[in-house]
């Protein structure tokens, strides 16, 4: 990005050359109320022409002074006070010029940059308005710069655009395109840009360079696109760790990359670490619709229901005709209340995401925990048998994928209200169970079964 200091200075490189034309513009104009005013103007141009700054400033001093209401005397000056890089000085003499004479298009002009580098925005703004042809790519750059500086970057694009069809070879339009939408994040459109930067002239240092940092974020970010694409999650997480390490002074670029870890992390079911990063996320962007989703699945993984419904709540506030946050909602609080009775995975002690070999070698070790015959007191002979077909029943739904998927759902595939119609083998308590009634009168001749 090219500074405004680089852009003022630039200016008045040429300012002799201006001045120059000026006169050609206003050749035979009297300037003064006699001769004396003619003549220090015409000293005071043939000296500043020639270098001698303070001789010609005493000159035009001297024409001021003889007639106040010369605005081309107080532009003179000004010029002067420019080229000695005494910019306060030249600010009063360019505001009065325009006092004198508002449509003096130069003498605006160069207020405009004076005040952009002291930095009064809105001034500058005002003035950038009044002289700006739409068919003039300097002043339009010249605008786009203050717009930059105001943080405006959709107004300073749109001229930075125009700027860039007007002038033939507008390399520097395009880089600095390039790099207001990199600051922005957009990488695809800054390496857009760049390259038609690299199209006029391959051998621009400033764009060559910017290109290879963009190239190589962009390869990147679209490579641990991919491996999410593919569920290689753990894989894509390491991606935008290195995208973070190539472009750390970018914020834009970081909350991206924690965007999409927070997304592979919550896809891969690791919700202690996903919780986090979404919420360093929600910190700097709290209505970030798809983190919201992310951390609220995060949270059902973990168990922490009344947290996802929260998140699904404030994310259908920003997206009210979002499916996916329906559902989710739904499914969250059917969660809830079903965490406020019978639970599966606690009966089992086992996580919401344990595969089934888990499952499996829990039941094994509370069902022998359990198992009636160890208890000889008849209350605990009771409290035994139903411990036991709780286990029995949580083995059950656990180890069958679509009696699980209906109960991660927030059904209960063992409860007689919620699957009206259809016969469980528990359903009829332990009569129903693999055709016995382990624990009737008599001797005790409950099968028991590991697999």
């Amino acid at each position: 990005m090219v500074s405004i200091d680089h852009v003022a200075s630039k200016i008045l490189t040429y300012m002799p050359y201006v001045l120059v034309l000026i006169d050609m513009r206003y050749e035979g104009v009297r300037c003064g109320k006699d001769g004396s005013v003619d003549n220090h103007m015409e000293m005071g141009k043939k000296l500043l022409a020639a270098g001698q700054l303070a001789d010609a400033l005493s000159h035009f001093h001297a024409a001021v002074d003889g007639d106040p209401k010369n605005y081309m005397a107080y532009y003179r000056r000004a010029t002067v006070f420019l080229a000695m890089g005494k910019s306060k000085s030249a600010l009063p003499d360019l505001s009065r010029v325009i006092e004198l004479k508002p449509d003096f298009t130069s003498a605006r002009l160069q207020r405009g940059n004076l005040l952009l580098k002291q930095g009064k925005l809105d001034e500058a703004e005002s003035d950038f308005k009044k002289v700006t042809c739409v068919w003039d790519a300097s002043s339009r750059e010249m605008r786009a710069e203050c717009y930059i500086q105001m943080g405006e970057m959709g107004k300073a694009v749109s001229d930075l655009k125009a700027a860039s069809k007007l002038k033939n070879d507008n390399t520097q339009a395009f880089y600095k395109l390039s790099t207001i939408y990199y600051n922005l994040g957009d990488h695809e459109m800054s390496l857009n840009e760049i390259r038609e930067c690299l199209k006029l002239d391959p051998d621009h240092k400033q764009c060559y360079s910017h290109y290879k940092q963009v190239k190589k974020l962009n390869k990147q970010i679209q490579s641990a696109e991919e491996l999410i694409q593919e569920q290689r999650y753990e894989d894509a997480v390491g991606k935008y760790e290195a995208v973070m390490r190539t472009e750390p002074n970018v914020h834009q670029f970081t909350l991206l990359a924690k965007e999409r870890i927070c997304h592979a992390l919550a896809k891969d079911q690791q919700a202690s670490r996903a919780v986090p990063v979404c919420s360093e996320v929600l910190q700097s962007d709290p209505e970030n619709v798809n983190v919201l989703k992310d951390r609220a699945e995060a949270y059902v993984q973990d168990e922490q229901y009344e947290e996802a419904i929260k998140d699904y709540e404030t994310a259908g506030k920003y997206s009210e005709n979002d499916h996916q946050i329906k559902e989710g909602l739904e499914r969250a609080q059917r969660l809830l209340k079903q965490s406020q009775r019978r639970d599966y995975y606690k009966i089992l002690g086992v996580k919401r995401t344990a595969k089934k070999k888990e499952i499996i070698k829990a039941y094994r070790k509370l069902a022998q925990q359990w198992h009636p015959d160890n208890f000889q007191d008849p209350q605990e002979k009771k409290k035994a048998e139903k411990k036991f077909i709780d286990i029995a029943q949580a083995k059950e739904v656990l180890t069958d994928p679509e009696m699980r998927n209906k109960f991660d759902q927030g059904e209960d595939p063992m409860d007689p209200e919620s699957q009206q119609g259809h016969h469980h083998p528990f359903n009829g308590g332990f009569h129903g169970f693999q055709g016995f009634n382990p624990f009737g009168s008599g001797s005790f001749n409950f099968k028991f079964n590991f697999n």
